[in-house]
């Protein structure tokens, strides 16, 4: 015996490649999950844009926030000041986020939302606390620019 197996050669043939058309939206959400797990400011930037645009409470970030930045979200949120304008006109997201790192465990971001021609800056500051947690410290919201 040669090791094929039959006509078709050695082994079976490969599965029919799928052409569902949500694969691109998985692929771009794995390629998000990873940037977000090696970078803590894209989590935060993520989830500091949910709570700022209405989309989730405040007390959603209760644990992942110092009580300065908990009190500048609790004072933000209400307005929901990253919501879509129009409504219905685009979700927003976080087109881009960089930081600077002033000294170890310490990091300063800002993140560019963009929400249909509308572009607003978000700086927040994180720090590395003894339980080896990222926690929000501040936060600051830039005004819209079309």
């Amino acid at each position: 015996m040669n090791g094929n197996r039959g006509p078709a050669g050695p082994g079976p043939a490969a599965p029919p490649r799928r052409t569902d058309s949500r694969r691109p939206a998985a692929d771009a959400a794995a390629r998000r999950h990873e940037r977000e797990r090696r970078h803590p400011r894209y989590w935060f930037a993520e989830r500091l844009l949910l709570t700022l645009s209405g989309q989730r409470p405040v007390h959603w970030m209760l644990g992942h926030t110092l009580p300065p930045a908990y009190d500048q979200l609790a004072e933000l949120a209400p307005g929901a000041p990253l919501r879509p304008v129009p409504p219905g006109h685009g979700i927003p997201f976080v087109r881009h986020c960089d930081e600077f790192q002033p000294r170890p465990g310490v990091i300063e971001a800002f993140a560019r939302i963009a929400s249909g021609d509308r572009l607003r800056a978000l700086a927040f500051r994180l720090e590395h606390c003894p339980d080896r947690r990222w926690r929000c410290a501040a936060v600051e919201l830039g005004g819209a620019r079309t």
